[in-house]
């Protein structure tokens, strides 16, 4: 906050701070305050725990449980500064000339990883017939 922003790998990686009260790239931003609390606290924070329940339901392992956990992570990260901030505090960008990122944060990262990895895992989670 206040800090200029910082350029790393020839520009590749950039740090810059910004306050989101959208979700992932900004989505949701625009709504009326009454319907980001409800979907991006409320919504977020259900779906966290159905996560776990379903998780512990089913004992998952492996890529099942890596993703389950990184998705939490991220997730209970970016929930939690929505509850004391109002917003996500997100920091870095990543790309090359004008072709760029949205900026992101960590907790942003291990969703993302945390899905791929749930998406790995479907075979395991859903075994076929």
């Amino acid at each position: 906050m206040g800090a200029p922003n910082q350029s790393y790998f020839a520009g590749t990686v950039q740090l810059e701070y910004a306050e989101n009260t959208g979700a992932f790239l900004s989505l949701g931003s625009q709504l009326p305050e009454w319907a980001r609390t409800t979907l991006l606290r409320v919504g977020v924070a259900l779906a966290l725990a159905a996560l776990v329940l379903i998780a512990l339901k089913y004992q998952w392992s492996g890529f099942a449980l890596a993703g389950a956990s990184l998705t939490f992570a991220g997730g209970v990260s970016n929930l939690l500064d929505r509850i004391l901030r109002g917003s996500v505090v997100d920091f870095m960008s990543i790309g090359v000339g004008p072709i760029r990122t949205g900026i992101f944060n960590v907790a942003d990262v291990a969703i993302i990883v945390g899905g791929a990895l749930l998406i790995r895992a479907c075979g395991e989670i859903f075994p076929s017939s």
